[in-house]
């Protein structure tokens, strides 16, 4: 009998799930922490937990990773040299190193508008050929003719042998210098996803496993591990990606809406007849806009485990995320002895980071350009918790915030706080870890509320349901001001939101907000049956997708008193094709489109009656009945899985 495999490595968790490919049942799973920065010890306890007899018999592997995505956060990718053709305004703030700007490119109708500066390239080539990993090139219109970026890249080829990555093979949208962003960042990764591709696929060999190995990416498409390798720009967000695909799966809903609770945020996405709700403009991740298709989503700081801190009277929740106290009372055994010391900061001097609850720990990273204030600090704050009161315990001025902040971001120090996990445990909704070490923490903070330690983690309970149904209204009011939705969600009016989707909920201890959110919003709230690890289950049953842009333009004679048609330019992936009538051009654009499709779809093993090719038409004209400016052709090849179709089953009738 034959299985799938499906793994999810994200920031805490990497989760594992067996499917049987006969009839789409789960038939086992399994958590396991992640380890950093290598994944393999979390990628290998977590299949250790499945049926090794299960194992031997699985065809097919597929896994989704937060890798590319904490890679950019982090900024850890590897140095690369970008090369922009043409005339750019880049941002002063935009964080590119090693980057060159020459003269070249086209006009928006694929024409040259300066020859290529390969004198210059040359140089810049020579000059870092030793110092970075990769290159990526951008040109000007490159969508209309990539012919400059396919010279530089041809030249690094033969100068340097290194990686290149060209803007027009990631993106056919215009944005030159997003397409560059793109390109930058992608490069940056191929060196991490490389290791990645070499750990998965060397376990699953040391498994003895013969099967194919796939890759969810950040618009819930499956494809080849090696291809998803060649562009890993495209797997940021594939573990929202999954959240959504395994949501639909697990509850037999082709249309649906996702909540999914993180250790570090919560996110909210949208399926609809079994294709996930794209952004229109590009994934942004660490603040680049890039031209990545991906999912849209409503995304909070505000997961399990958030900073919840007190100041006054009010009580907050994030934005950072810190080591629950109930987990740090695991990892650290003498942390409970800290913990007991219970010291009482001033009331007027309460921050995020001068807490009762609150303590540090060196992360054990090697530090790197430190100012003279961040060495000192980093110098008092041990391999075991401290609060800031046992680091500057013989001085009379507690360290800034800024140093503090500086050194949790540089990674070299790790905080531990009292959480919405901390307070699941109080309450007795989630055991997973040291209830004792969270019950101190709840009892210091409400003391300086003024209510009981229960009081105070249901109010913290409410507050972290309140802002699901918030993020989620957001997200389907797309628009709409939250403080409005915040008003009603508050309960001063009697009346409440009515949601005409299906609400999955996904995530470890979500089942303990269902209550709230009934309470706070008229929706179908479903909590599926394995929602704790639906992020490796949409890693599994995501569709073979394959989409591609051509577009046709008309072009005319210059004169304003005899407008005549010069021809007929059509645009593909691979360059421009020139033609004298407007049947001719459709035909060859319709035809290259198909083929590109069957291709890459052929690459996966898929036959072409395997795959359904959808073509939309947009036509761009200057006035009603005329002829079109330009016309784009849309093509987009699905293939499902066999264990989603077997799944969800037939599609359902859905009304727009």
């Amino acid at each position: 009998m034959a299985y799938s495999l499906g793994i999810d490595a994200g920031g805490t968790y990497t989760d594992s799930i067996l499917i049987r490919d006969s009839d789409g049942t789960v038939v086992g799973s399994n958590k396991a922490l992640t380890s950093y920065p290598d994944p393999l010890e979390g990628i290998r306890n977590s299949i250790d937990g499945l049926d090794p007899e299960h194992l031997k018999e699985v065809t097919l592997v597929s896994v989704s990773t937060t890798l590319a995505t904490n890679t950019i956060l982090e900024k850890t990718g590897f140095p690369v040299g970008l090369i922009l053709v043409g005339d750019y305004e880049i941002p002063r703030d935009s964080g590119i190193e090693n980057y060159i700007m020459v003269k070249g490119g086209h006009d928006s109708h694929g024409n040259e508008i300066k020859p290529l500066d390969l004198e210059r390239v040359r140089g810049f080539i020579l000059r870092l050929k030793d110092r970075v990993a990769a290159f990526a090139v951008s040109s000007y219109f490159s969508v209309r003719n990539p012919d400059h970026e396919l010279q530089v890249k041809a030249l690094v080829k033969e100068l340097t042998g290194l990686p290149v990555v060209c803007g027009h093979e990631l993106a056919q949208s215009l944005g030159a210098y997003e397409r560059g962003v793109t390109a930058y960042l992608n490069a940056q990764l191929l060196p991490v996803a490389e290791s990645f591709l070499e750990t998965v696929v060397g376990e699953i060999e040391r498994r003895g496993i013969n099967s194919r190995v796939a890759m969810l990416r950040c618009d819930g498409s499956v494809v080849r591990m090696q291809e998803a390798m060649k562009k890993p720009i495209e797997s940021v967000f594939s573990g929202p990606a999954a959240s959504l695909l395994g949501a639909s799966y697990l509850s037999k809903h082709e249309t649906c809406a996702a909540i999914d609770v993180g250790g570090t945020s919560t996110d909210v996405s949208l399926i609809y007849r079994g294709l996930p709700y794209l952004s229109e403009t590009g994934a942004v991740v660490g603040g680049w806009q890039t031209k990545v298709r991906a999912l849209r989503m409503e995304t909070s700081a505000m997961g399990g485990d958030s900073h919840v801190w007190v100041q006054g009277s009010n009580t907050s929740i994030g934005p950072r995320r810190v080591i629950p106290l109930c987990r740090a009372a695991v990892l650290y055994p003498d942390f409970m002895h800290t913990l007991k010391k219970r010291w009482i900061p001033d009331r007027l001097k309460l921050n995020e980071h001068i807490q009762a609850t609150k303590f540090f720990v060196r992360t054990g990273r090697k530090p790197i350009e430190l100012s003279g204030e961040e060495k000192e600090l980093l110098a008092l704050i041990g391999d075991e918790p401290k609060s800031l009161n046992d680091v500057y315990w013989d001085r009379k001025i507690l360290p800034s915030r800024r140093v503090m902040d500086s050194l949790i971001q540089k990674r070299l120090v790790q905080a531990i706080g009292f959480t919405p996990t901390d307070a699941l445990h109080v309450l007795g909704d989630y055991d997973e870890w040291d209830s004792e070490a969270s019950v101190i923490g709840a009892t210091l903070l409400a003391n300086f509320v003024g209510v009981d330690k229960y009081e105070f983690c249901t109010n913290v309970k409410r507050l972290f349901a309140r802002n699901m149904a918030k993020d989620l209204l957001a997200f389907l009011m797309e628009g709409v001001d939250k403080t409005e939705i915040e008003k009603v969600l508050e309960g001063n009016f009697f009346s409440r939101f009515k949601v005409d989707v299906p609400v999955v909920l996904l995530g470890g201890p979500v089942r303990a907000y269902l209550e709230e959110l009934k309470e706070l919003i008229d929706a179908e709230i479903l909590l599926p049956e394995y929602s704790d690890v639906g992020n490796a289950v949409g890693a599994l049953v995501g569709k073979g997708i394959k989409r591609a842009e051509i577009s046709i333009r008309t072009m005319y004679s210059e004169s304003k008193y005899d407008l005549r048609t010069k021809g007929i330019f059509v645009y593909t992936p691979v360059g421009r094709r020139h033609f004298l009538t407007r049947k001719e051009a459709l035909e060859y654009a319709e035809g290259f489109g198909r083929k590109l499709i069957l291709d890459y779809m052929a690459e996966s093993g898929l036959s072409p009656e395997q795959i359904e090719i959808n073509i939309e038409r947009k036509d761009i004209a200057v006035y009603s009945g005329g002829v079109p400016l330009e016309t784009k052709l849309i093509f987009e090849g699905i293939s499902k899985s066999d264990v989603y179709e077997k799944a969800v089953g037939e599609k359902e009738t859905v009304a727009t």
